[in-house]
């Protein structure tokens, strides 16, 4: 899927209320921001009507959020005047992230990742580069292989993170967790990936 087809589809979808967007923010972004692995100021990459990213500027982060989808950038938008947060939302291309001008502490994506083609994971490692200070942490809640039938965004294995992020970055941790939805939850791999060292290759804890 290219992103000129991503942008069209995410568009139709959020006329309406798409699975993914439930309202609130992911419990596993939550918990990374209790435990205090979220620092500096944030991207959510992906960010569709905005919840993490609100979630987030609630708690005193700088934020920015970016989706290929107008829509959905104009629905978080009113959410965050609503809300009294600042958010900086844009419609954008996460292949070009280097146009924002702009480097982050931390980066999330919720529901990105496993949208992309194989050849798009290799232009994505490098877009994100582009856009993170040496030594910031990307976090990445994905579809995992472990989830059942084929219905929704192809799976992702433990080894396709890896080898998308073996240059250049190091992979600290994939661990199993849910990713939540309108309909069931579903199983999902949550990782934490730093930039400018190598992946040790350590085991996962999932």
């Amino acid at each position: 899927m290219g992103d000129e087809e991503r942008a069209e589809r995410f568009a139709s979808a959020y006329a309406g209320i798409p699975p993914w967007d439930i309202g609130h923010a992911q419990r596993e972004i939550i918990g990374l921001e209790e435990a205090g692995e979220i620092t500096g100021a944030v991207l959510d990459v992906g960010c569709g009507t905005g919840e993490n990213a609100l979630f987030l500027a609630g708690r005193g982060h700088e934020v920015w959020g970016i989706d290929s989808a107008p829509t959905a950038i104009e629905k978080a938008r009113a959410k965050a005047a609503q809300r009294g947060l600042k958010v900086s939302f844009q419609v954008g291309n996460v292949l070009e992230l280097e146009d924002l001008n702009k480097t982050f502490d931390t980066v999330i994506d919720s529901g990105l990742f496993h949208t992309l083609s194989d050849r798009e994971r290799t232009q994505f490692a490098e877009s994100l580069a582009s856009v993170m200070h040496e030594g910031g942490k990307y976090f990445m809640l994905c579809f995992s292989d472990l989830q059942p039938g084929t219905q929704g965004p192809r799976r992702v294995t433990q080894a396709e993170i890896r080898q998308t992020f073996q240059k250049g970055w190091r992979v600290n941790w994939i661990r199993a967790a849910t990713m939540e939805s309108n309909f069931d939850g579903i199983r999902a791999w949550l990782a934490s990936i730093s930039k400018g060292e190598e992946d040790d290759r350590r085991p996962s804890t999932g």
